[in-house]
């Protein structure tokens, strides 16, 4: 009798341990780190591979990457080959197939249409994506259509909490609404404004807040500026009367300094992503930050 209860007992505490079990999510950009705890809140335990200071292009898939991957129930990535150098190697690595494919594999990309699918690949013109470019994270439309995705696979993989991301996708919803007017009445005085960038990163926030990309640091995407390419874009950048050389927290500074020092036009350093400076907290900081320190170029 008392071996019956015993084992009653512990029935019940694995039970009870089970219906506890949060459900595990790995984010692979902060953007969607914070885009998850948006979402979801505290009723997944999420992992975040990279930060603001790494270029998601080059990561290493380094063990306890490994690990995270293994343990997850839902990955949730850019995609468009954005992470092509290291989540295929971690996904083998970890052999978990629930996050291999189906509904635990989840990339932001297949959520919306992307800008700048090439017409045709050609590995000689740098790093260029088949799918078009991955980096929505600085358009807040595109962003909410991945939020209402996310919503929706959070609710099908964890059908008990399904009315609390609903609930917390309707109150994100609203203030994100409400946040996207007030950047956008902001921003105004940006509408035309000629920029150079780093990277070819930026084309997702160029269309939005209506910025004109007259030239790159990069002599082709992926590729480091060199002196003789830096040196051609003097004159171009000085002409066009351009309004700031951009460039992500990540990526060096040096050559956009160099840039400014010989045109007089201002380098201005962007988050890119959460947590690239110290504003950027979450997703509403990120663009508060972004569009404060945009205007900041005009001072």
């Amino acid at each position: 009798m008392k071996k019956q209860i015993v084992a009653l007992l512990m029935l019940g505490l694995f039970a009870g341990n089970a219906a506890a079990a949060k459900l595990k999510v790995f984010a692979c950009e902060p953007e969607w780190g914070a885009l998850v705890q948006e979402v979801a809140g505290d009723k997944v335990d999420l992992s975040v591979g990279t930060s603001a200071l790494q270029d998601v292009h080059q990561i290493d898939a380094k063990p306890s990457l490994i690990a995270k991957v293994r343990q997850a129930d839902l990955l949730v990535c850019t995609g468009a080959d954005l992470e092509v150098g290291w989540l295929p190697q971690l996904i083998r690595q970890a052999g978990n197939a629930r996050v291999a494919s189906g509904p635990g594999y989840f990339m932001a990309d297949d959520q919306v249409a992307t800008l700048d699918r090439p017409s045709k690949l050609d590995r000689a013109a740098g790093d260029i994506h088949p799918q078009g470019n991955p980096h929505i994270q600085l358009d807040p439309y595109r962003v909410l259509k991945v939020a209402n995705a996310l919503e929706m696979r959070l609710a099908s993989l964890d059908a008990a909490n399904a009315a609390e991301y609903k609930k917390r996708l309707g109150d994100f919803t609203t203030r994100w609404q409400a946040a996207t007017k007030r950047w956008e009445a902001k921003a105004a005085p940006l509408k035309g404004k000629k920029i150079v960038v780093h990277h070819i990163s930026w084309v997702y926030l160029e269309k939005w807040l209506g910025l004109q990309e007259i030239g790159a640091l990069e002599p082709k995407p992926g590729v480091p500026p060199t002196s003789g390419h830096l040196s051609s874009l003097i004159a171009t950048t000085k002409s066009a009367g351009t309004y700031a050389i951009i460039s992500a927290a990540y990526q060096d500074p040096k050559p956009a300094r160099w840039l400014s020092d010989r045109t007089g036009v201002p380098a201005v350093v962007l988050p890119f992503t959460v947590g690239g400076d110290a504003q950027s907290k979450d997703l509403f900081g990120l663009y508060d930050s972004t569009i404060d320190k945009l205007l900041g170029a005009a001072k």
